[in-house]
């Protein structure tokens, strides 16, 4: 566990970075920085979200598979890494990417 923590740890660091959960493959949320509320509603959302994206990227080329996905919106910019068993979801502000490259 020590190198998931390094690993959170130094994400977190990133300039921009709001939060950060981890999701198990059924959507269940194993990590997280933020509130129960906010993780339990990013958790299920993203996880239909990559579910769905990995849908259409097979339907397209089912040799295919889905590595990352990244949606920005105004307020954030959400980024996911699906695995086998686990989703990555990184939540930051955009506004703030200027700087996340001197880090």
């Amino acid at each position: 566990m020590s190198e998931v923590e390094e690993t959170l740890n130094r994400i977190k660091t990133h300039k921009g970075v709001c939060g950060i959960v981890i999701v198990n493959s059924d959507g269940v949320p194993i990590r997280s920085t933020l509130d129960s509320q906010t993780t339990a509603q990013y958790s299920a959302l993203i996880s239909q979200l990559a579910a769905k994206a990995r849908s259409v990227v097979r339907d397209l080329d089912p040799q295919n598979d889905l590595t990352f996905l990244r949606v920005r919106s105004k307020k954030h910019e959400i980024l996911v890494a699906p695995d086998k068993d686990y989703v990555l979801i990184v939540i930051q502000d955009p506004n703030s990417e200027q700087g996340a490259s001197a880090n």
